[in-house]
């Protein structure tokens, strides 16, 4: 089964942090610093679509953001059983904690450009 080149584009600007409407444009300033939080752009520097919306609107990507984290939590944790059966659970809560702690930033971003690509406005 081939994926449609629909679908393999969603993902793709997905990940590479484009705008939704028309895709060229980036949802996030590209020129910040590691230790920053990610600052959204308020519009499309190509489009002008705006990203900025009304106070709360974001609160469900808390939520998706919630569940990435879990999801690599779980992945993370059975990995380290599978790999190292003998693994006590003080290494593993740490592997997990570590995971989550490096994905975090990245589950920000995609949470809220997934949650613009769901909700468009």
């Amino acid at each position: 089964m081939s994926v449609s080149a629909s679908k393999r584009t969603f993902i793709v600007d997905l990940f590479q942090e484009r705008c939704p409407k028309c895709r060229e444009g980036f949802v996030f300033k590209q020129d910040v610093s590691l230790f920053q939080l990610p600052v959204m752009n308020d519009q499309c520097e190509k489009c002008n679509y705006h990203f900025d919306r009304e106070p709360g609107y974001f609160l469900g990507a808390m939520y998706l953001s919630y569940g990435f984290a879990v999801l690599q939590g779980i992945i993370t944790y059975f990995l380290c059983v599978a790999i190292y059966p003998s693994i006590s659970v003080f290494w593993s809560i740490l592997w997990v904690m570590l995971v989550i702690l490096i994905c975090g930033r990245k589950n920000y971003k995609l949470s809220r450009i997934l949650y613009i690509y769901i909700f468009p406005w």
